[in-house]
């Protein structure tokens, strides 16, 4: 009774702090996952991101990480902008929506961390860890096995009253909770996320090439960008959303009410000269907190110079 009690305790606190789903896990190892993983890399689908090679025992255990580790809960969180919050598609170059506004890995921990004070609070004290997306464990396949989505042939988790705009993350405890079930999937026939790729980075229904995403080449690789990927970028300079944005599941995406997620003003009305003419001193204004940090000024002046110059060569 105290473990379906706790349970709830949980799933509440979690809504009240603004995740839109929680799903519950018993803290295994993942069976299925390990020769998909263990493929994954040996094809080199990873690309230069070698820390995907490291810990490969801790990706499919989470007792591994957390002694005694019982349950995993995972929590998802909506980022969807309002449609007036979102870049034109023309004459302008565009960043992923996830990195609009204040850098993702900060405003889920301070949530978790407050989900765990509570946990040790109202239910008594409790052995865990808070992650979100900075350790190895492998967020879709746990929301996956709680039943929070299925895994999209895009790769994402896809949940069927919200779409996939949301981030994912866990905390990984030694209480022992009540498990949720896993959902069907239900991508049916549908193919739309593979033909709109234009890097053809979806290889097959849901595996992706890390190396030939488009979000891999704007953020993952530091080293100067392949010249065989010219014109395939559209006008992205920071990750990708096409294949969320053909989801036909994502128009039932709901806008975000976070305060912390909501664009710098200035972003939404950049025009494609805006970009071209982006100084350090602009982009640390615009991106002072956002995650677009990672590839930095120079990164971002470099996916901007590439982007352009094959808009050049088109007129």
């Amino acid at each position: 009774m105290s473990r379906e009690k706790y349970t709830y305790q949980v799933k509440q606190k979690a809504q009240e702090l603004g995740f839109m789903y929680c799903g519950i896990s018993k803290a295994d190892f993942l069976e299925e996952e390990a020769p998909r993983l263990e493929r994954w890399l040996n094809q080199n689908m990873h690309g230069q991101m070698q820390y995907m090679e490291n810990h490969f025992d801790k990706r499919l255990d989470p007792r591994l990480l957390v002694d005694g580790a019982k349950t995993v809960v995972s929590l998802l969180l909506n980022y969807y902008p309002e449609k007036e919050a979102q870049q034109p598609e023309e004459d302008t170059y565009k960043i992923s929506k996830y990195a609009y506004g204040t850098d993702y890995h900060f405003v889920i921990k301070d949530k978790l961390k407050e989900l765990l004070n509570y946990i040790n609070e109202e239910i008594g004290e409790v052995g865990g860890r808070c992650f979100v997306d900075s350790a190895p464990v492998l967020d879709k396949a746990w929301a996956k096995k709680s039943g929070l989505g299925w895994v999209g042939k895009n790769s994402n988790l896809i949940t069927p009253q919200v779409g996939s705009f949301y981030f994912i993350a866990e905390l990984i405890i030694d209480l022992e909770l009540e498990p949720d079930g896993p959902i069907k999937d239900y991508c049916g026939s549908c193919t739309r996320c593979i033909d709109a790729c234009p890097t053809n980075a979806i290889v097959e229904p849901y595996v992706v090439d890390g190396s030939k995403c488009i979000s891999y080449f704007t953020i993952e690789l530091k080293d100067q960008l392949p010249q065989e990927m010219q014109g395939k970028f559209g006008n992205w300079v920071f990750g990708c959303d096409i294949c969320q944005d053909v989801c036909p599941w994502n128009r039932f995406s709901k806008p975000h009410n976070e305060p912390a997620f909501l664009a710098h003003p200035q972003l939404t009305h950049m025009k494609t000269n805006d970009w071209q003419d982006l100084t350090q001193e602009v982009f640390s204004q615009l991106f002072r907190k956002s995650a677009v940090k990672r590839t930095g000024y120079k990164g971002l002046l470099r996916n901007i110079q590439f982007v352009q110059s094959t808009s050049s060569e088109d007129k």
